[in-house]
This record gives C-alpha cells, structure tokens and sequence, in this order.
C-alpha cells in the first residue's frame, strides 16, 4: 500500500493543470491568502475522501480474495485502463499554436480565455479559489488513492502516517509555491510565472506521460494482485 500511495502521490502532486491554476491564483492580488485557500480546500479533499473509505472499512483491511479487496483491486484496474486510454486520447489531440502578434514583434498574443481566466482570479475569493481546488482535483487519481486506501489498517501506526505522508506528497508541490511566495514574494512571482509559461507549452505531454505511467502501473498492480 505505501508503494502504490507515494507512486499515486507523486502523480498527483506533478499533474500539470492544478500547478498553473495554483499559479494564477497565488499571483492574484491577496494572492497568499487565496493560495492558502486553494491549498486547503485541496487538502479537504484527500481528507474526506480517505475519511469515507475508513468509514466504510472501519478502519480495517478486508481479507484477502473477499468481495471487498476484489472489488478494490477491480476498480484500480478500471482506474488504470482509463489513464491509459486517456492519456492516448490526450496525444491523439491536435496540437493549437498560440495566435501570432499583429504588432510584428514576433511574441505570442495572450490568447481571450487566458485573459478572461486571469481575471476572474484576479477577483476570485477565498472560498471560490477553493472551490477551483475542488474542481481541479485529478480525480481518477485520486479515485486510485481510494481504491488503495481500503487495504490500510489504522490499528498500525504505519498505516496512518502513510495516509498522512499521502497528502502531504500529494500537495508538495502546491505546498511549496505557497511557501515561496510567503518569503521571497518578488523572486517567487517572476519563477512561477515562468513556470506557468513552461507548462503551457509542455502541459499535453506532461499530462500524457503522467496518465499513461500511473496508468501502467496501477493496471500491473492489480493484475498481479488479482491473479497471484
């Protein structure tokens, strides 16, 4: 179960889309705070989702080859398959170029929904940029994170601090923006800007090789699970 979890943690915390909404947000004017926000509304998330799945198991694994497990290791399976195909799908999508600039200096033209999507969280609030956090969170992996979840036994100490290690790792990268910006404002803000630039270049690939490397993995997991 650790395994699976700092592998599923590392996917989550790397996936592209959340890191540059995390960038517009925390570069929004009260930009920290609606950071902090956005981070706990993130964490609230894996929090309520591993709540729900200690609830259902009371916080005990289920026996081997019983319904339960099965039907965990099913769904990781399924969860696999469609990373994998999602991430095919994402390759297989055309590529659009951002509109060259009339004016002739040869840089981009920001296109109208970057422009629109800066706006609005220019204005977002507290509770909105949490909302956003909500919204962006790659659910199938973290449907994957569930899925492993069942297998923890809370009577271990073990098991709760991978739990909590999970979300920890899961929001590293989140986690450290937020910190950049609280103690090197100026540095933090030209670094995630470029870093924001960087990944909208590099998102599709990122986003495929992310998908289909968990994909395979979780697939090769349950399947030696399921027939060993």
């Amino acid at each position: 179960m650790v395994l699976d979890l700092l592998v599923i943690g590392l996917a989550v915390t790397l996936f592209p889309l959340p890191i540059m909404a995390f960038v517009l947000v925390v570069s929004a004017p009260r930009g920290v705070w609606k950071g902090l926000s956005f981070i706990l509304g993130w964490l609230a998330c894996l929090v309520a989702v591993i709540a729900i799945v200690m609830l259902l198991t009371d916080g005990e694994p289920p026996p081997p080859r019983s319904p339960p497990s099965i039907a965990a290791l099913v769904a990781t399976l399924v969860i696999g398959v469609g990373l994998i195909v999602y991430s095919e799908h994402r390759r297989r999508l055309p590529r659009t170029r951002p509109a060259p600039d009339p004016s002739g200096a040869g840089r981009p033209r920001p296109s109208g929904s970057g422009t629109s999507l800066t706006s609005r969280t220019d204005d977002a609030t507290g509770w909105s940029a949490a909302a956003l956090a909500v919204l962006l969170q790659p659910w199938g992996m973290v449907g994957a994170a569930a899925a492993t979840v069942v297998q923890a036994d809370l009577s271990h100490s073990t098991s709760f601090l991978a739990l909590v290690g999970f979300c920890l790792l899961a929001s590293s990268t989140l986690l450290g923006m937020e910190l950049y910006m609280v103690f090197a404002p100026e540095k933090a803000h030209r670094a995630l800007t470029n870093l924001r630039a960087w990944l909208e270049r590099h998102k599709d690939p990122a986003i495929v090789v992310t998908c289909l490397v968990l994909g395979i993995w979780l697939v090769g997991r349950s399947l030696y699970q399921l027939t060993g």
